[in-house]
């Protein structure tokens, strides 16, 4: 019996890693989350309740479905000077505040926007960040918002949620 445990303990591992390069793995419970490839930006935006601005460009998204939680990742490029018109639209709990250092960069979020071609906005300096609601109207659990400068004119809005 301990022979047949070991071979099927080796057949799970070795099908594990075939499918890391599309899947994240809990690695405190062992399951298997992945990324939905149907996912769009207006899909993520309707379960985050986000109004993407018309003005936005570079607009990107992502859903990673996991057996408990969905994590849902979108971001978008804004004129400067509208970003304080998008934000007050989404009525956060607090308004936002401004962190000048970067986070530790051991510090690894579980929904990446690296996964988006994105810099992770936990690993930039002048950030500012806040929740939005948690817990949030209908299934959305919590939703975070984060935002860059990226040059003199532009900022970047990353929203990251849970469903």
């Amino acid at each position: 019996m301990v022979g047949g445990t070991a071979a099927l303990t080796a057949l799970v591992a070795g099908c594990s890693g075939a499918a890391e390069s599309r899947s994240a793995t809990d690695r405190s419970s062992g399951q298997v989350s992945h990324w939905v490839d149907t996912a769009t930006v207006e899909s993520v935006a309707e379960t985050l309740q986000v109004r993407i601005p018309a003005t936005a460009t570079q607009a990107k998204a992502a859903h990673l479905a996991g057996l408990q939680d969905d994590g849902l990742i979108m971001a978008f490029v804004l004129p400067t000077a509208e970003v304080d018109a998008f934000v007050a639209q989404l009525n956060l709990e607090e308004p936002l505040s401004l962190r000048e250092q970067a986070l530790a960069r051991n510090t690894t979020p579980s929904t990446p926007f690296s996964h988006l071609g994105l810099p992770e906005p936990d690993l930039s300096a002048k950030v500012r960040e806040g929740q939005v609601c948690a817990p949030c109207e209908d299934n959305l659990d919590w939703l975070k918002i984060a935002v860059t400068q990226v040059d003199a004119r532009t900022s970047r809005v990353y929203l990251s949620g849970a469903d």
